[in-house]
């Protein structure tokens, strides 16, 4: 098995896609990241899988919270925005502070603020997992996804 065949089989599993965000030292930091799940009910805890290059990242982790924004259809170019290395993430981007002060984006799906639970090295990401202090959802949304190296949009209903 080689990287080329790893990536195009998992590539076939749909994602949603989120944009973690959090304050570090007063200024807002972003990163796109499609790794993320549910991880556990009792206590409310989420994981999302943060690559060790990314430059973001060590900013959020030292912040001791963040918020996964998901997104929804439509937002392909946010999501680009933050996946983009030195450039202005925040150009243009409304946003408000959640319960930890963490970013929270306008017109998300759904924002999920946590506190910072654990942290592991794990290969060439992280595995990083948030205690879930609060949360809100706008359900008649549709979700933004990523299938086989492209954004893909549910039907309408």
């Amino acid at each position: 098995m080689n990287q080329f065949e790893f990536r195009r089989v998992l590539g076939g599993f749909c994602s949603g896609v989120t944009v973690v965000t959090a304050m570090a030292d007063g200024v807002p930091v972003g990163m796109t990241c499609q790794s993320f799940f549910s991880l556990s009910l009792d206590p409310p805890l989420i994981a999302f899988s943060p690559s060790r290059s990314s430059t973001s990242y060590p900013r959020i982790r030292s912040s001791g919270s963040f918020c996964v924004n998901i997104l929804e259809a439509g937002q392909e170019e946010l999501c680009r925005q933050f996946a983009r290395s030195g450039t202005d993430k925040w150009r243009d981007v409304p946003w408000r502070p959640g319960v930890t002060g963490s970013p929270v984006l306008d017109g998300v799906l759904a924002s999920i603020d946590c506190a910072l639970e654990r942290d592991l090295e794990t290969g060439d990401h992280y595995l990083t997992i948030g205690r879930v202090v609060a949360l809100e959802s706008t359900p008649d949304r549709r979700p933004l996804l990523f299938f086989n190296g492209a954004f893909e949009r549910l039907p309408a209903a």
